[in-house]
């Protein structure tokens, strides 16, 4: 048996084997012909489809480059979020994001260099606008005892309302900055008004913003694994947090229970 390349389909293509087969004479074997792969896939281009592959716009291709990243990302995204935000969800793995994502580890280090990274990521985008809000709310509140009371009301409400985003808020913290990196920046920023106001006779920041963020992180937790707590709950820790940051008690209580405007939405 002998073989050679040909440079055209043949009639009698295998495509099994990729291979076609013809008989040169009754005393003959047969002979085998590896096909090229222009001939494997219907022939070889007409130099116009060529030429119109070649002309694609390069900004378009780097445009559809950057919304298949785009995509990618928040699919890892989506797919973190539906982990922390389990019960179980503490102790997860890239190889548990990487599975409920479909995709490969490679992939998601094109994306992100590790755990790490992705649950400050994830955290941002849980919290940003929610926080955005927040803050624009508070920001009309001349008392920075009343702010800090508003904002941490709003995010144990938030957690009751939502127990997926409240489980996701604990399982990332606690392996992670309290609230993410900008929740945490924020808290400091309150506490700092406030000493500097006189409203928390503390001397130290770093115990207020630990107090606030603290305090409240071990409020989620009992709120969304307690089902007797008092529906004031919210309202009962932010005016013991008061009262810890240096507030008199019962002005704490009053302060507390005000009502809660309603939230402004982010401004693009």
């Amino acid at each position: 048996m002998e073989s050679r390349r040909c440079p055209r389909p043949m009639p009698t293509w295998n495509r099994t084997s990729r291979s076609a087969r013809w008989w040169c004479g009754s005393k003959r074997a047969p002979v085998i012909v590896f096909c090229e792969p222009a001939a494997m896939s219907g022939g070889v281009k007409e130099p116009g489809q060529i030429l119109a592959r070649k002309q694609i716009d390069p900004e378009r291709r780097a445009e559809i480059g950057r919304q298949r990243r785009a995509q990618t990302r928040a699919k890892i995204l989506a797919a973190a979020f539906e982990i922390f935000g389990d019960e179980n969800g503490l102790f997860a793995r890239i190889e548990d994001v990487v599975a409920k994502a479909g995709i490969t580890r490679a992939t998601f280090y094109n994306h992100f260099t590790g755990m790490a990274e992705l649950r400050e990521a994830l955290i941002h985008e849980v919290t940003h606008d929610f926080l955005v809000s927040v803050t624009n709310t508070i920001a009309r509140m001349p008392d920075p005892r009343d702010r800090a009371a508003v904002a941490l009301r709003c995010f144990l409400h938030r957690a009751r309302q939502d127990k997926r985003w409240a489980w996701s808020m604990l399982n990332i913290s606690a392996s992670g900055v309290t609230f993410g990196s900008e929740t945490y920046r924020q808290a400091e920023q309150t506490v700092t008004e406030g000493i500097e106001a006189g409203a928390f006779p503390i001397t130290s920041i770093d115990l207020g913003r630990d107090i606030l963020l603290g305090s409240s992180l071990a409020a989620l937790a009992s709120m969304i694994r307690l089902d007797n707590l008092p529906d004031d709950y919210p309202e009962a820790i932010a005016g013991s947090i008061l009262v810890a940051l240096g507030v008199p008690q019962d002005e704490a209580h009053q302060i507390a229970h005000q009502p809660i405007p309603e939230l402004l939405a982010p401004q693009d």
